[in-house]
């Protein structure tokens, strides 16, 4: 999800009404420039979206006693997700702006949207608005605070931090994270700079000792075929070199079709030199092509098997830790008489079928590369606690069916 602009207005009683603060993102205005093509509407200048947003909200000529787009009973409000009219040589409709109002401030923000302009998708189908709210809600609580009413003097501290706030949980206009709700970090009355102890990379005040978090993490990929004619193939992201010459699981996946039935046959084996310690550890067998899972009759030597009919797939979960001998087997027969076709997919055709293991080890590497946290210097006056970690995370691990055809690759694994 990203965001082609922001804004902050302010428009308390009493007060002209003016754009606090605004921010455009010019490489997701460029996507959304090729995503929408020749149906493409800029976003305008400040005064004019300020003018469009009031209008829609209903806050435009408030010396005016009745206006029927605010008034008029027949009148429905729209906020937070709005279409904005633009006229002029850009003239369009701008939709999403998302938009919410406490206190004194409105906030609004433009999420862009993957998908066609025309038919217009519905809103709830669209993650980005969502996304877009909660970004306006944890920015309007740190703005505002738990009462929200701060004084001007702790709004104008804030709407300064903003930008360092921003390139934090909105980088390049991709939020990563919302503000912590709650209290801000900053509090209404300045503190002097010589009583704070603020490490440069934090903008709010230091609570309590600092801490440094350097991770590790190495991506194994792998494709399996059981097959002598056919080299298996594995790799590690994530390091310069590997020392490990095998991938961390080998396994070993055979199917027999008897009528209207596969047996199944898999054995899973952890090498000696990986540590026998997962956060978690799966293996999915989807079955691809065939009619809806009937009787399933399959054990496990370890773990627990679940089945899902209407997806027409096997979730193997061989939990934390494999059994002293490393090894783990599966074994039964799976028969294909549902009232429903199950999902087809163009590649696992016949006994083309596989296995997809996904598992994490902590603190592990198969590199053996890790980070020395007494080798890691910060300069601060803070002194923050340094914490190290290391894992192993699997991606794109396949292990074919040895009984039929599976695609082979020639060299190595690429991204």
């Amino acid at each position: 999800m990203s965001v082609r602009a922001l804004w902050i207005i302010s428009h308390e009683k009493g007060e002209n009404v003016s754009v606090r603060f605004s921010r455009r993102f010019a490489t997701v205005e460029h996507r959304a420039k090729s995503l929408a093509g020749s149906s493409y509407v800029a976003v305008p200048e400040e005064n004019t979206v300020l003018q469009l947003l009031l209008t829609e909200l209903g806050l435009s000529d408030s010396e005016k006693s009745y206006v029927a787009l605010r008034d008029d009973c027949l009148h429905r409000q729209r906020s937070p997700a709005m279409e904005l009219r633009v006229d002029g040589p850009g003239k369009g409709i701008l939709w999403p702006v998302l938009a919410i109002s406490q206190g004194p401030l409105i906030l609004a923000c433009l999420p862009l949207v993957d998908a066609p302009v025309e038919p217009r998708p519905p809103l709830a189908s669209l993650l980005s608005v969502s996304q877009g709210l909660t970004l306006l809600a944890g920015l309007q609580t740190f703005l505002l605070g738990p009462g929200g009413k701060p004084d001007s003097e702790g709004l104008a501290s804030r709407l300064a931090m903003l930008p360092a706030i921003l390139l934090q949980v909105c980088p390049l206009g991709s939020p990563l994270d919302v503000p912590i709700l709650g209290a801000p970090a900053t509090p209404t009355v300045p503190i002097p700079a010589g009583n704070q102890k603020q490490p440069v990379w934090k903008t709010g005040l230091h609570r309590g000792r600092a801490v440094v978090n350097v991770a590790l993490i190495e991506t194994v990929r792998s494709m399996q075929y059981g097959n002598r004619s056919r080299q298996d193939l594995w790799d590690v992201y994530g390091t310069v070199t590997c020392k490990v010459p095998v991938p961390p699981i080998l396994g070993s996946y055979r199917l027999k079709e008897e009528e209207n039935q596969l047996h199944v046959s898999v054995t899973l084996k952890l090498h000696e030199s990986v540590k026998n310690s997962f956060e978690y550890c799966e293996a999915h067998l989807p079955f691809f092509n065939r009619d809806q899972m009937g009787v399933v009759d399959v054990k496990v030597s370890s773990g627990q098997l679940d089945v899902s009919k209407e997806k027409n797939l096997l979730i193997w979960a061989m939990g934390q830790k494999f059994p002293k001998s490393r090894e783990v087997t599966m074994e039964g027969k799976i028969s294909f008489s549902g009232p429903t076709p199950g999902p087809t997919d163009s590649l696992c055709t016949e006994l083309t079928a596989y296995i997809k293991l996904y598992f994490k080890v902590p603190d592990m590497t198969l590199s053996g590369c890790s980070v020395d946290q007494h080798s890691v210097q910060v300069y601060s006056s803070a002194k923050p606690r340094i914490v190290t970690s290391r894992e192993l995370l699997s991606k794109e691990y396949f292990i074919w069916n040895s009984t039929g055809t599976a695609p082979v690759s020639s060299g190595q694994m690429m991204l």
